[in-house]
């Protein structure tokens, strides 16, 4: 190939870089609720040790979840890999403080059982209480 010809066909590979695009507002997301209010609706993943037990998951639960969640809250058994899980799925205001206390119950659950971080995925959900 030539100087000159490979020197044209380089000149075409740069590109100047992408303007980032702007969704435009009136297609943005929205958060839309039919009945009821915008909360957030946040599920823990809990892999309980072998050690841990039904009694050390119980008293966990009446002590660290229940009294410091008034809010609706559901807790279901699981399995995962590497043994037994305990779900919980709490409603609560979307604020600073509701998220503060979940990590705090995350942190409190870590160094009582010595386990693997807490998994937390969280939702905005429309919910009528």
């Amino acid at each position: 190939m030539r100087p000159l010809g490979f020197a044209m066909m380089l000149s075409g590979c740069e590109t100047s870089p992408l303007t980032p695009q702007v969704i435009p507002p009136h297609t943005a997301p929205v958060a839309v609720c039919g009945a009821g209010e915008m909360m957030m609706q946040t599920t823990l993943w809990f892999d309980l040790p072998s050690s841990a037990g039904a009694a050390g998951w119980s008293q966990f639960a009446e002590r660290d979840i229940t009294p410091h969640f008034p809010s609706p809250l559901t807790i279901y058994d699981g399995r995962c890999p590497h043994g037994n899980r305990k779900v919980l799925v709490l409603l609560h205001p979307a604020d600073r403080a509701s998220s503060e206390s979940i990590n705090a119950l995350r942190d409190k659950f870590k160094n009582r059982f010595a386990t693997q971080p807490v998994t937390r995925i969280d939702s905005l959900v429309g919910a009528a209480l």
